[in-house]
């Protein structure tokens, strides 16, 4: 066999493939190291395999530098065995490289330290404690996904300031800064010099703050002063990545965590960070200069796996640019991994998993090409070899053919770069829509924004609004960058105008709405970079009033107009709750999940669901009914995650669980719920503790401030608990006996009728289930119980009216709601047939809506044939127009002709049910 071919045992054919001695890194160490090749522990490198090398080493008589450097040469050399010959994954070998470089720093940060503390002592805080000392690895190292020739990027960070003791003769006391600053010299000598066995890894200091110019080592007080201060948008990518990777004991004690709490607000922002591009695009412009500068005459330099166009880190670009501007809303897209990062972007609706599998394959079979580079010679480098045996090898090691005539491995290599490179484009395309779709001379900058010549290229009728507007002492603070981004918005909005894809009055309400945002440039950024929101945005705006008023509430969410499943989904309650779990499962693992946050978070992802709820009502790809079906459920699943999140961090919990439902009545318990309804609620628990009453009564009052209180990310809900038993002079919570009791007209405090009516449309919406099996049960038997039909008619009759005279209509309108033959006499009239038949018609008792209980009505008999349909099919269509009117501002009264067949149509149920 030719060209260090293997037989790979037990495969049907035999198929031949490369052997890891090719390289010729591997040889050196089999001739050199031979004799030590088999202290490596068989298996896939961990930590404590190459612990147990390390001492295995140093048990023969070799120093600690020795030891060390030996075993990354047989760690390197097994490496590439697995790889090569047994098709190790590449994160399998990034893994093992990790391993490599924390077990190796961990040691020799233990010998830096015991020889400092001889020479000075250990370093003390004024409280006579030890400070402690983080080696912090960046990059690839605190990914976990290092390569095998790689440096290793390193910032060393102490607890704080204090001084050494000083050595066993009492002398040699230094400040903190001093000794940890000797301790990073020692751990350089024993991690970076080359010696005759080499090194264990080049060390990289430059990412320190100040850079190369900095100190070598900085406090915890004085990396956070740099953040605030000093700290650039570059960095924030950085330390996306960064890991405390030494001492492991400062890891497992957690003592090292201080550090993830200065480290994470610099990296994140509370908001949707699109701020960001501009930086990463000076950053990847440097990067691309750079690789074509050092590719100048030197054409093999072009073929950089890592550097060159549609490398290895435009694909980490690509993955840290929308954690940036998203990981401060969603941390559970905050990961060091590559890998992981893609899945999760895919999870939050921000990556198209088609679009995210690809990355994910294109970065492996990269990094796996990058290995096979440095397998050759153990260099540090990137490119291609230009040797042909070596091409042919790399290739034959990936599975893929290389002759003189054809070679797989650069055509696989050029159709994965060129993707990579396309999806980088598109998402740095300096705020321009392609070509092909975009407005005609948008790459260059506009006139200044308060010229006659800006003016001069709107429609007469956004020109008329935005000279005005553009005087605005708002639009006059801003920097030069921001209003040109400004200028660019309006001049895509007039491009559509005149286009005809969307009317004048979309524009108009589009300059409106920017305007209380001049301050959030963050939002202007957005629409900036995402000329397709930009383009829905307008659409939006030009069907319907409310929603403009929506987004100036919630400006945050028109970034759901990017999400291409927006449409043609309708909510899912149980991806949702899931969703938000993980969210809340992510702030804890950093540290964050506050009250602040929590709420925060249940706002914005309520917000985001409305607005998608909307969009899909206001395109018209969802009925009025839809509508309610998914305003409903998702208030349930908002109501459902606040329950469970409160409860920790409620003081008076005397039990894990809490024994405790929440009651929906009203538009909620009908499932009719509007934009922007209330929430009429009751609480119920049922636990025998002593305890019990105290503890969910604090409990309902926190329930209500989390749905209630109005933070930096807006509200939830307006809450009415005036349903209870009692009404408002009642408790705020009831037992389920108490409340059984009360409704069942047990005792002497007993329930009204108009509470029965109520009580005809609740349902259980949130908390312990079998309690709201135990309520569904109770409003069952409270719709049987039997009744005098004529006294139940006469009771609703007044109530009615009682409601009709506190809402006057104005004469002359009829008002779809309040007027005689609207929406309130249908609602009257089925609360009347369901009690009153209740107790002989058992499918009058489930709670299925107004519009099915009149079809049932009439199937029952009890409305005469064509009366109970007709005031289903009207009661339907005063929905739909009171829900038309409200989405574009308009009053909900209207013209007496306009809706007499359904103003007739109910008026007659009416008369059926109470005879005048």
């Amino acid at each position: 066999m030719g060209f260090n071919e293997v037989v790979t045992e037990g495969s049907p054919a035999a198929t031949p493939r490369v052997r890891a001695d090719h390289s010729r890194f591997v040889q050196r160490v089999r001739r050199r190291y031979d004799q030590q090749l088999g202290l490596l522990a068989p298996g896939l490198p961990d930590a404590q395999r190459i612990g147990a090398l390390i001492e295995a080493l140093q048990a023969r008589g070799l120093p600690l530098a020795a030891a060390l450097r030996q075993a990354r040469q047989l760690t390197l050399e097994r490496l590439a065995v697995m790889d090569v010959e047994q098709s190790a994954s590449m994160p399998d070998i990034g893994q093992a490289m990790t391993a490599l470089a924390e077990v190796t720093l961990d040691v020799a940060l233990a010998a830096a330290l015991a020889e400092q503390d001889e020479r000075h002592g250990a370093p003390l805080n004024d409280a006579g404690e030890r400070i402690d000392f983080w080696v912090v690895g960046m990059g690839k190292l605190g990914g976990r996904e290092l390569n095998v020739s790689s440096d290793i990027d390193l910032i060393y960070v102490y607890e704080e300031a204090g001084t050494t003791a000083g050595n066993a003769q009492g002398a040699g006391r230094i400040s903190a800064h001093e000794y940890f600053s000797q301790v990073a010299r020692s751990l350089y000598t024993l991690i970076g010099d080359t010696t005759e066995d080499g090194f264990v890894f080049r060390v990289d200091l430059a990412l320190r703050p100040n850079g190369n110019s900095g100190p070598p080592v900085v406090s915890l007080a004085m990396l956070e002063e740099y953040f605030l201060v000093q700290g650039r948008e570059w960095e924030r990518f950085a330390w996306l990545k960064s890991r405390v990777v030494a001492p492991h004991a400062s890891v497992a004690s957690g003592r090292a965590l201080q550090l993830r709490d200065v480290v994470i607000p610099f990296v994140f922002r509370r908001y949707l960070d699109y701020g960001v591009f501009e930086g990463l695009r000076g950053l990847h412009r440097k990067v691309r200069e750079e690789a074509a500068r050092r590719a100048a005459g030197r054409p093999e330099r072009a073929n950089d796996v890592k550097l060159s166009r549609g490398g290895i880190r435009e694909i980490e670009f690509i993955v840290q640019l929308l954690q940036v501007v998203r990981g401060g809303q969603f941390p559970e897209i905050r990961t060091r991994s590559t890998l992981r990062a893609l899945e999760r972007l895919t999870q939050v609706g921000v990556m198209k998993p088609e679009t995210a599998t690809r990355l994910a394959e294109a970065y492996v079979f990269l990094r796996q090409v990058e290995h096979r580079i440095q397998y050759l010679d153990d260099q540090q480098t990137h490119q291609l070899p230009t040797g042909d045996e070596d091409l042919r090898w790399i290739a034959g090691s990936l599975g893929l053919a290389c002759t003189t005539d054809a070679c797989e491995l650069m055509d696989r290599l050029l159709e994965v770069r060129e993707f990579v490179a396309l999806e980088f484009d598109a998402l740095l395309h300096d705020g321009q829509p392609p070509k092909a779709n975009g407005c005609k001379g948008c790459g260059e900058p506009p006139p200044a924004l308060d010229s006659e010549a800006f003016a001069a290229r709107l429609p007469e009728a956004l020109a008329e609004r935005v000279r005005p507007w553009v005087q605005h002492p708002r639009i006059a603070a801003l920097r030069d960058e921001s209003k040109q981004r400004l200028a660019k918005l309006v001049l895509r909005a007039a491009q559509r105008v005149t286009q005809g894809e969307c009317p004048a009055e979309a524009a108009l309400r589009f300059v409106d709405w920017l305007e209380p945002l001049l301050r959030r440039e963050s939002y202007i950024a957005m629409l900036v970079e995402r000329p397709e929101v930009q383009q829905r945005l307008l659409r939006l705006l030009g069907l319907a009033r409310w929603p403009m008023r929506y987004l100036m509430r919630y400006p945050g969410v028109i970034d759901e107009l990017a999400d291409p499943r927006l449409i043609y989904t309708r909510f899912d309650a149980a991806s949702f709750v899931h969703d938000l779990e993980q969210r809340h499962e992510a702030w804890a693992r950093s540290g964050q999940a506050d009250e602040e946050a929590l709420l925060d978070t249940l706002r914005r992802a309520h917000h985001a669901e409305v607005f998608r709820t909307l969009v899909r009502d206001v395109e018209g790809h969802i009925t009025v009914e839809q509508v309610a079906d998914d305003l409903s459920a998702l208030a349930d699943a908002t109501v459902e995650c606040t329950l469970r999140w409160a409860w920790p961090h409620l003081r008076q919990r005397h039990a894990d669980q809490p024994r405790f439902a929440v009651i929906a009545y009203g538009k909620l318990g009908g499932k009719e719920l509007g934009y922007g309804s209330d929430l009429d609620l009751v609480f119920l628990f049922d636990d025998e503790d002593e305890r019990a009453p105290e503890a969910y009564a604090a409990f309902a009052r926190k329930l209500i401030t989390w749905l209630t209180l109005r933070t930096s990310a807006g509200e939830l809900f307006e809450i009415d608990t005036a349903l209870r038993p009692n009404g408002n002079s009642g408790l705020l919570v009831t037992s389920l006996a108490s409340f059984e009791a009360y409704q069942q007209r047990r005792g002497s405090n007993t329930a009204w009728t108009w509470e029965h009516q109520a009580i005809t449309r609740a349902r259980f919406c949130a908390g312990a289930p079998d309690i709201g099996a135990r309520f569904e049960q109770v409003r069952r038997d409270v719709i049987a119980a039997p009744r005098d039909a004529a006294a139940v008619r006469e009771e609703i009759r007044t109530m009615r009216t009682k409601v009709r005279e506190a809402h006057p209509v104005k004469a002359g309108l009829f008002d779809v709601k309040h007027s005689a033959g609207g929406m309130m006499d249908a609602e009257f009239a089925v609360q009347c047939l369901v009690l009153a038949h209740g107790a002989t018609h058992p499918e009058l008792r489930d709670d299925v809506g107004n519009i099915a209980l009149l079809q049932r009505a009439e199937a029952a008999g009890l409305l005469s044939p064509g009366v109970g349909q007709a005031a289903a099919d009207a009661y339907r269509e005063l929905r739909r127009a009171q829900h038309r009117a409200r989405l574009d501002e308009r009053a909900t009264q209207f013209p007496p002709e306009a809706l007499a067949r359904e103003r007739d149509a109910v008026l007659a149920l009416w008369h059926e049910v109470f005879g005048a």
